[in-house]
């Protein structure tokens, strides 16, 4: 007998909020920074599909075995893909599996393994949990997961006190926020149905240059520097998002700046890359002189893993100032001290 659900399946998502929210009867979870998968049994047939329902397991071999030991024979539950460090999770080390060659997969499999962190089961072998409950449905999850080192469960609570101690301890693990979820809620495939509150920080950033608007009018992004301890200026991200007169005013100011160098020998915009092998000719470099106020919700090594929002101009900072001091990392947390502790 098939499965009660397959692929390809939308997961339910979340929309944004500046605050955890409280009130009515909220259940809150970490929000993993990794990628979204639903993933299939069907006895020995694991499959891994994608938020875009492509299949990931050819990119994440280590992770079949686990999971036709952790899981029953026939189920479909959704969770997040996920590559632990001693420093926190490591997203870029997601993103190097989904290279074509097979031979750089399984020599990355085994230097950085892939865990599995679940939260939601969809169907148990031909019942469809998805208009069950949330919190009926988390039972289910709780008692048919043989969690270990490879496969967890990701925590809950029904404290908002606890969810906002959660926001703020876990972020040195690499999570990215909180996610809050109504426990009678019914699974609704490509809904924003849950909530999620993501990290937000602030730092200052040197202007190192900037890229022309596409149609030619104005900037089109600002690009960020910060000094290291030897005075060398890092590129590490950009700022968008102006109107056309902010892009107007903003070009005009920067042209008696333009020329010669900004950024040093180390992380450069316009330097060939693994995804680039020629230089970029857009990247305009301008003196260091200038100060603006950004803020990002994601730091991957020592850069803005998404563009950051402009706040405001800062002509009162040196610019020597703007460091990576500012980036001082929180506390670290392994994966083992945040999943579900092993029930069986």
């Amino acid at each position: 007998m098939p499965l009660a659900l397959g692929p390809p399946l939308e997961p339910m998502l979340a929309k944004a909020a500046a605050d955890i929210p409280r009130g009515g009867s909220w259940v809150y979870e970490p929000k993993w920074d990794g990628f979204r998968a639903i993933i299939f049994r069907d006895g020995d047939s694991v499959r891994i599909s994608s938020r875009n329902s492509l299949p990931l397991e050819r990119y994440f071999p280590e992770l079949l075995a686990p999971l036709r030991d952790a899981l029953p024979a026939r189920i479909v539950v959704d969770g997040e893909l996920v590559i632990a460090t001693p420093h926190g999770l490591d997203f870029d080390a997601l993103q190097m599996r989904l290279h074509p060659a097979a031979s750089r997969v399984k020599m990355l499999s085994e230097q950085t393994p892939a865990s599995v962190v679940l939260f939601d089961v969809l169907a148990i072998d031909d019942t469809d949990l998805r208009k069950q409950p949330f919190d009926v449905r988390r039972r289910h999850l709780l008692d048919v997961v043989r969690v270990d080192r490879t496969v967890g469960i990701t925590p809950q609570t029904s404290s908002p006190d606890e969810a906002a101690q959660w926001f703020q301890r876990y972020e040195g693990a690499g999570l990215d926020g909180v996610v809050a979820k109504d426990p009678a809620g019914v699974y609704l495939h490509g809904e924003r149905r849950w909530v999620k509150v993501k990290h937000l920080r602030t730092v200052d950033c040197v202007v190192g240059g900037f890229r022309p608007h596409v149609k030619g009018v104005g900037i089109g992004s600002l690009l960020l520097g910060l000094y290291d301890g030897a005075g060398v200026l890092h590129h590490v991200g950009h700022t968008s998002g102006f109107n056309a007169a902010e892009r107007r005013e903003i070009f005009e100011r920067l042209q008696p700046l333009t020329g010669g160098e900004s950024f040093g020998h180390g992380r450069t915009p316009g330097a060939p890359s693994r995804w680039r092998s020629a230089a970029d000719a857009g990247f305009v470099p301008v003196t260091p002189s200038l100060v603006c106020e950004v803020s990002f919700d994601h730091l991957q090594g020592e850069r803005f893993r998404h563009a950051a929002r402009f706040l405001r101009w800062r002509p009162d900072k040196d610019p020597g100032g703007c460091t990576f001091d500012q980036l001082s990392p929180p506390e670290a947390f392994s994966l083992e001290e945040i999943i579900v502790a092993p029930h069986r």
